[in-house]
């Protein structure tokens, strides 16, 4: 029988994993985020009263078994003066799905069904008013995911408007689990949404299972500027305590400079620094390689070097 592995993530870099992780013999649950409140996802959440969409269509799409040009077709925009422009055909499909079945959970089984998916796709909830809330360093409240993002603000605290009614199978499959991943991707938008949960974190608390955080290879524009990946891994501490991260895989690849400037003055965000003396001190085991390719001049991880990484701790322990 395979290993059970629960990840939870959201974005672009849950889908960008699920692609290398899928090739290895292992049940896989994907846990994703529904609270985000921007582009094609928000002005459909705003008009049908549903969970984000989103970031599901791109974890089907990574997990799907079927051509590339169907692939292609999910994850198409339209670029049209009408109502359709920036919205993602996936994220329509999704919509009509969950029109039809009353259920955003129903509709990614039957979805997946159609674009031959074999592993296990959940919502953390189908609560469609589901909004996330962050509080400044200085004491602001910023209401709204796309707009925590677009603030660029140290985060002291976060949190939902209203707490979220986790599904079952969430809390199920964590709770069987053999392993639970947390994707990389933004800290404050993608992975710790799923694990404020407080059913979530009861969970987290209950489990057998081990906790491995895939590290983020660059910062966040004004959420982690200058964090480090003992930083990253103190972070989500804090936030499932008295659970603690059992491992955390960062990458020391060495990167070309001109690369790291690019994205140093385009993009504000610098290089995840490895610091082993912090790392030693919240005793968590660090799981170090090379681990980073460049793609169109885009710091990408090596998916299938990083999930042979998973596979591998999963074996020995």
């Amino acid at each position: 029988m395979n290993k059970k592995v629960v990840v939870f993530g959201g974005g672009t870099g849950l889908s960008y994993l699920l692609k290398g992780l899928k090739k290895f013999p292992l049940d896989i649950t994907a846990v994703i985020t529904v609270s985000d409140n921007g582009s094609s996802t928000g002005k459909l959440r705003k008009e049908f009263k549903t969970p984000a969409v989103g970031d599901i269509r791109k974890v089907i799409t990574s997990l799907s078994e079927i051509d590339n040009p169907i692939k292609r077709l999910m994850e198409y925009r339209f670029n049209t003066n009408s109502d359709l422009d920036g919205h993602a055909v996936g994220n329509l499909i999704l919509t009509a799905m969950l029109d039809i079945t009353g259920s955003l959970k129903d509709s990614i089984g039957a979805l997946s069904k159609l674009l031959d998916v074999k592993q296990t796709v959940l919502p953390i909830s189908e609560d469609s008013n589901l909004t996330l809330m962050a509080k400044d360093k200085n004491g602001n409240i910023i209401e709204g995911e796309c707009e925590i993002t677009k603030a660029h603000r140290k985060v002291e605290k976060l949190f939902y408007k209203e707490e979220p009614k986790v599904i079952k199978e969430v809390i199920d499959a964590t709770m069987s689990a053999d392993l639970i991943l947390f994707s990389m991707g933004s800290l404050y938008t993608s992975i710790l949404p799923n694990i404020i949960c407080k059913e979530v974190k009861t969970s987290l608390e209950k489990t057998n299972a081990p906790i491995i955080y895939l590290c983020n290879a660059v910062t966040q524009p004004g959420e982690t500027d200058n964090f480090t990946v003992g930083d990253h891994v103190e972070l989500i501490n804090k936030y499932i305590y008295p659970r603690k991260v059992n491992a955390v895989i960062a990458s020391n690849t060495k990167i070309d400079e001109k690369i790291i400037k690019k994205y140093s003055t385009e993009e504000q965000k610098d290089l995840v620094n490895i610091d082993y003396a912090k790392i030693a001190e919240l005793e968590v085991e660090l799981i170090e390689d090379d681990l980073i390719t460049i793609e169109d001049n885009i710091i990408r991880h090596n998916s299938i070097k990083l999930s042979s990484i998973i596979f591998s701790y999963l074996m020995r322990n």
